[in-house]
């Protein structure tokens, strides 16, 4: 603080992790202008449901990769290895695995290969799980038999959920009804098909050819992650200083009045 030439006050913490203490901090809306929440989904729920201060979150980091038609599997090797177990325990690594239909026999068991050497469970559907179960060689991945609700859930662990779709335009429906909104990626050489996925898919970032890990308001060159929204307005996807600014208008006059 004093390198940066503020005063010693412009942070403070409260000394005390009792949750009474949050209610009331909570109502101070005279004072406090914002409240970014980190921490479970339970902690975030929480403050929207008690706050009577503007409220920036994101509840979960349920994010996806779509390996299309025309995947480059050494892509998609790199990236799904990347976005799972770089940091399995942050909101910006992928919980889902799409694949087209057209390269579960080939794509697939390469990148399932990769992650199992990672150890990486993954909880398949019925086509993705048969696919698997050919490899004749190399690692074996860990199948179970996915529930409906791990396609929606964020694992923060060593765990993929997989599932097999046979268009592009079933992977957006897919994506925009069970992911949180977060970040979601297609790997893909199409360039066409990759802006339509952008385009169709509702998230706060959209990737294409690169890691879900990317989402970050320091690797997005702001200067600093302060957070990274879900919510709509005002600020959505990951945030920096700027994010954290309100308007002031200057208006100057010589008599106008209206009419």
């Amino acid at each position: 603080m004093t390198a940066a030439d503020l005063p010693a006050e412009a942070i403070q913490l409260i000394p005390t992790t009792d949750r009474a203490a949050l209610n009331t901090l909570l109502k101070l809306d005279s004072y406090i202008h914002c409240i970014i929440p980190r921490g479970g989904e339970s902690l975030i729920r929480f403050v929207v449901e008690n706050s009577s201060i503007p409220v920036i979150k994101h509840y979960t980091g349920v994010c996806f990769i779509y390996l299309d038609r025309d995947a480059d599997p050494g892509l998609a090797e790199t990236i799904t290895l990347n976005a799972k177990v770089s940091r399995p325990g942050v909101c910006n690594a992928v919980e889902q695995l799409l694949v087209h239909s057209s390269v579960v026999d080939t794509v697939l068991p390469r990148v399932a290969q990769a992650l199992a050497a990672k150890g990486v469970r993954l909880r398949c559907d019925e086509r993705s799980a048969a696919a698997l179960r050919k490899l004749q060689e190399g690692i074996h991945p860990e199948i179970t038999a996915a529930t409906p609700a791990d396609y929606t859930t964020e694992f923060l662990d060593l765990i993929l959920a997989v599932r097999v779709v046979d268009s592009l335009e079933e992977a957006v429906v897919t994506i925009n009804r069970d992911s949180s909104a977060h970040t979601d990626v297609i790997i893909t050489r199409s360039e066409a098909t990759a802006r339509q996925f952008q385009a169709g898919v509702d998230s706060a970032v959209v990737g294409w050819n690169a890691s879900t890990r990317f989402n970050d308001g320091f690797e997005f060159g702001f200067g600093a992650e302060i957070g990274i929204s879900t919510d709509r307005l005002h600020a959505r996807g990951p945030m920096g200083l700027k994010e954290l600014c309100t308007y002031k208008y200057l208006m100057d006059g010589t008599g106008q009045v209206r009419g």
